[in-house]
């Protein structure tokens, strides 16, 4: 760890001390144990994110809730799609209604969108109520503003980048026996469609020995499955001062004790290694589950995007891993209605999903996003045909992954518990390692065991199972 981020660590620790004093004051006037609320929007970066605050909180004093009429309120947000600008504003109006009936609410703005030019300032203007707006630059210092706004100070503070990285912090985990943790930060791609570079900015790998040592930690406190993150991880490690890669960072966390399984995402097909598909073969840790965005399968859509590579080349890498690691289960990225994209392009997109045979994927429709390349070009396709081309292409992807689910039937898989399934009474959620979901008979003592079940029944996306 870089000087800098140490004393980073410490300057922020100093603050959460602080922290849990002003929140004891806090609770003094209020005559209760003061309230907070994190909402995240968008993906399994802020999912973490909003671990890392609800730690914070939990650990000042706070009693966290899913109520958002409560004491401290934070929107963690996400802008990949304009859906999710537009949730996150219906949601901050209603917010500012609660506020009104409670004057010592505070609210607070973090995450990607807050890093989007002049939404600060609409923020501040339109919604005045609002008391803390940060960014993902510096997230880390969310102690220090934390204290502020309970000394009733209103703070915007948005950085255009950071070198810092700063972890060692409090962290509240969703599930006991799982956790992300962030190797790297930020995206060199540019894709044209993407505002993650601009929003998340350039990619900075953590050292692997804090990775190791925080994951060390996560297993002494009883988690037995991780979940690398990165906008790429595949890239992992350029620029550090060590020389290590993705796959030498898979080696190692494989040799932790009580870590059982481990995940990660995302990977960008270009950086997809004949080594790292080697390590991922003879491993007995690494889940049987890749997630590979494709976006297209047009030749002349994916060069407008500026994913590097072309459908040829996607589809031999697929084939190839599924020839190394047969039992893999590959789920993608698509988008429809690019930019200039014709019935054409919808057409070799479905072939390519006929042809890897994806277990699923993540089908949405391109937003235009201010600030990139693709929000400028002249050819933005009509709502109507973007409506007709995706069911096509949903279809195409509900037959592959049907297909794909039928072939596991009967087979006897490990599942880790991960919550109740609710359809049913007395029955729990399960997780296979190809990231498949099973539900079968269980009870709460079972949550975070990994245990032995029959795939009895295909649902399509899903399976009913018994215990063997």
């Amino acid at each position: 760890m870089k000087e800098q981020d140490i004393l980073e660590n410490e300057r922020q620790k100093e603050y959460i001390e602080k922290a849990c004093r002003l929140t004891s004051e806090f609770a003094g006037k209020l005559g209760r144990i003061p309230t907070a609320c994190v909402v995240t929007f968008g993906c399994q970066m802020n999912a973490r994110d909003s671990e890392k605050l609800s730690g914070v909180l939990r650990y000042a004093g706070f009693e966290l809730t899913e109520d958002e009429d409560c004491d401290l309120l934070i929107y963690n947000t996400c802008t990949v799609r304009d859906n999710a600008d537009n949730r996150l504003l219906g949601r901050l109006g209603s917010a500012g209604a609660i506020k009104k009936k409670k004057p010592g609410m505070k609210i607070a703005l973090c995450g990607c969108m807050m890093q989007q030019t002049g939404i600060p300032g609409k923020i501040k203007e339109t919604y005045p109520f609002v008391d803390l707006i940060f960014g993902t630059h510096n997230i880390f210092r969310f102690p220090e503003y934390l204290c502020g706004i309970l000394e009733d100070t209103k703070i915007c503070e948005i950085w255009e980048k950071t070198d810092t990285i700063a972890e060692d912090l409090p962290s509240e985990r969703k599930y006991p026996f799982k956790s992300g943790v962030n190797i790297m930060y930020g995206c060199n791609n540019f894709c044209t469609y993407c505002i993650v570079p601009y929003v998340r900015g350039r990619e900075r790998s953590r050292n692997s020995e804090d990775i190791i040592g925080e994951i060390k930690g996560l297993a002494d406190d009883g988690v037995i499955e991780v979940m690398l993150l990165g906008q790429n991880v595949n890239s992992y490690g350029k620029g550090l001062d060590e020389e290590t890669d993705f796959a030498d960072l898979l080696k190692r966390v494989e040799e932790i004790e009580g870590i059982k399984r481990i995940r990660f995402m995302t990977s960008h097909p270009k950086d997809l290694s004949d080594k790292l598909i080697g390590v991922m073969k003879d491993s007995d840790k690494i889940c049987r589950h890749l997630h590979l965005p494709l976006q297209s399968g047009s030749d002349r859509v994916l060069k407008r995007m500026n994913r590097v590579y072309d459908r040829s080349k996607y589809i031999d890498l697929a084939l190839r891993i599924r020839e190394e690691i047969p039992d893999i289960a590959i789920t993608t990225d698509i988008m429809l209605g690019f930019p200039g994209e014709t019935e054409s392009d919808t057409d070799d997109t479905i072939d390519v999903i006929k042809k890897v045979g994806f277990d699923n994927a993540f089908t949405f429709i391109y937003s235009k996003r201010t600030g990139t390349p693709a929000a400028d070009m002249p050819d933005q396709v009509s709502e109507e045909w973007v409506k007709h081309e995706f069911d096509r292409v949903l279809e195409a992807v509900k037959i592959s992954a049907q297909e794909r689910a039928a072939l596991l039937k009967g087979k006897v898989m490990d599942a880790l518990v991960e919550d109740v399934y609710t359809q049913r009474p007395g029955m729990v959620s399960g997780r296979l390692s190809n990231n498949m979901i099973v539900h079968f008979d269980g009870r709460p003592s079972d949550y975070g065991r990994i245990v032995p079940i029959s795939l009895d029944e295909c649902k399509g996306f899903y399976y009913i199972g018994s215990r063997k």
